[in-house]
């Protein structure tokens, strides 16, 4: 049993509350518990196994919630959530969670209207049954079908760290196979797209059978789909599709390119051969009938004069030309970060203190960090009044003196309020080092006056960076109306910096707005928001993205040397 699949119970048990109206305490107990153990880097079965107390020393779980944890771990299931989906239907979940409705208006409709499915829910909006409800006209009704949409589009991907959760364990099995020359997870995984399908594993071995077998018999497996020497597929118990392809070393590259893709790039490349008068596919690269490559992915490049193409720019977007023309961008990575610049303690909604979070970051090796706890508007985090952030000033100038190759900058997650104005006072705003603007409500606003808002924000002369600039929440909620184009002109125009969100669930610019960013020179910054200690291992997320975005470590600011990236701030 992974973490993840214990964290996935406890979020369903905290959603069928919410429909109940349970107290939201209780309700906010099991979702920081599952956060906790999605963020966990050890197993808590292995824990378990350990220590019988170990569960409790946990953030966030205590001896009840250790307790249901150890139940999930010896039984496979949870006795209340069974009993929950006695009075609920489990598929209510997937009914709050369409954009419109929430755990009020789901129940709502479930007890008037007895729908309990998506086709249901489907079938009363096209036939203008639900604006018969108290509450739902005709807008809410038309918003609903779109999300209904979405909702069947999220279903059939998961976010990348959902889906790194299962692959590693599943790679670690596979690699104790003694006669396994080289494995890979090829597909979206590779190119780090932010959501991803069914997982396409590569392997080159010398007995394909010996592998498939190994394969099949995963103690994860819920279903076998395929059982053959060269091509194995099975279901997780997650719910995860995972395809397994044998090939021989000599077309071990050939076949790594071609199934990592992305489609429009392999063309892209395929074509190049052909005018070389070459064929290249996934079991070589030939001329005429004779075999002249395919061992390694470099060779596929270069029988079109190609350099080595990252997985991450592999999606025909310039990508081809710029290796032709020998402007490949040298991508940023994990070891460039020199600090970390969103984060949040005990202060307010985060788990770890403030002394816990810096020492935290001084055994990454960071030079600088920033503590940007959230402002009053934010209430359910706990926000702080401008005198409760001069108690934490003094509390970072008395951490301050005890450190010496470690800058702890004094820095604010501040509300963006519906008209543009920030939720803390000038006088407070000057005194930060660093002052990070975001939006956590009147997510409907136009397209219009959501741009205003953020623009309006972003022309105060205290700001240096604007928070996960859209708002999305991957496969839960859609970006706001935004015109990112005017953001990034204005930002470029006032030195704002542009955040890519780390946590997995924000991911935050996209890809294509980062490359916008670059390309407009609008310098970004990868921040993990993390709001427990754990959670600053997800800076690798934000990477990624930044990668897919062409970014080199002269475009992430937070790359900088301390005094470089003062000067930015200044800027």
């Amino acid at each position: 049993m992974e973490n993840i699949d214990i964290a996935r119970i406890f979020n369903e048990v905290a959603d069928l509350l919410e429909i109940q109206g349970a107290n939201p305490f209780r309700i906010r107990a099991y979702r920081t518990a599952a956060r906790t153990l999605e963020t966990l880097s050890v197993s808590v079965e292995s824990l378990l196994k350990r220590d019988e107390k170990a569960l409790e020393e946990l953030p966030g779980i205590g001896q009840d919630l250790a307790g249901k944890i150890r139940e999930i771990i010896e039984t496979g299931s949870l006795e209340l959530l069974r009993e929950m989906t006695k009075e609920i239907p489990e598929s209510l979940i997937t009914l709050m969670r369409v954009p419109g409705l929430g755990p009020k208006r789901a129940k709502q409709i479930y007890k008037t209207l007895k729908i309990q499915t998506l086709d249901e829910l489907e079938s009363a909006a096209r036939a203008k049954r639900l604006r018969e409800l108290r509450g739902l006209g005709p807008t809410l009704e038309a918003r609903i079908l779109k999300g209904i949409a979405e909702e069947r589009a999220h279903a059939a991907r998961h976010r990348l760290a959902e889906a790194e959760a299962y692959v590693r364990p599943l790679i670690e099995y596979l690699s104790r196979l003694s006669n396994l020359q080289q494995v890979e997870v090829a597909g979206s995984y590779r190119r780090r797209r932010e959501t991803v399908g069914d997982i396409d594993i590569l392997v080159a071995a010398k007995s394909g059978a010996a592998v498939s077998d190994h394969f099949v018999h995963y103690p994860e497996v819920r279903q076998v789909l395929a059982h053959g020497a060269t091509r194995s597929s099975i279901v997780l118990r997650s719910g995860f599709q995972v395809d397994l392809r044998v090939v021989p070393a000599r077309s071990y590259g050939a076949a790594l390119h071609y199934f990592t893709g992305s489609k429009a790039h392999n063309i892209a490349i395929r074509t190049l051969g052909v005018k070389r008068k070459l064929k290249i596919n996934e079991y070589g690269i030939f001329s005429g009938s004779r075999r002249i490559g395919g061992r390694t992915e470099l060779e596929v490049f270069k029988a079109v004069e190609l350099p080595w193409i990252p997985p991450e720019l592999r999606e025909d977007r310039g990508e081809i030309e710029a290796a032709q023309n020998g402007t490949l961008p040298q991508l940023v990575q994990v070891s460039d970060i020199r600090g970390d610049l969103q984060m949040h303690t005990t202060y307010t909604d985060g788990k770890a203190t403030l002394q816990q979070m810096v020492e935290a970051c001084r055994c990454r090796g960071y030079q600088y960090l920033a503590i940007t706890d959230h402002t009053k508007a934010v209430r359910v985090a706990g926000g702080l009044t401008a005198e409760e952030f001069q108690k934490q000033f003094r509390d970072i100038e008395n951490i301050q003196k005890k450190m010496d190759k470690l800058a702890i900058l004094k820095g604010a997650e501040v509300d963006i309020l519906e008209d543009g104005s920030l939720d803390l006072d000038d006088a407070t705003l000057g005194e930060l080092d660093v002052v990070v603007v975001s939006i956590h409500s009147k997510f409907n606003l136009s397209k219009a006056a959501m741009t205003r808002r953020v623009v309006r924000a972003l022309e105060n002369r205290r700001v240096h960076i604007l928070g996960h600039p859209t708002g999305r929440l991957l496969g839960r909620r859609e970006p706001y109306l935004l015109d990112m184009d005017e953001v990034i002109r204005v930002a470029r125009d006032c030195g704002v910096l542009l955040e890519v969100n780390a946590q997995p669930d924000r991911l935050d610019l996209n890809d294509l707005h980062v490359q916008m960013a670059k390309h407009a020179g609008v310098k970004i910054v990868i921040s993990t928001d993390a709001h427990r200690i754990e959670e600053l291992d997800n800076l690798h997320y934000g990477v990624d993205q930044a990668r897919r975005g062409w970014c080199t470590p002269h475009d992430v600011a937070n790359t900088y040397p301390f005094e470089a990236f003062r000067a930015l701030l200044r800027k």
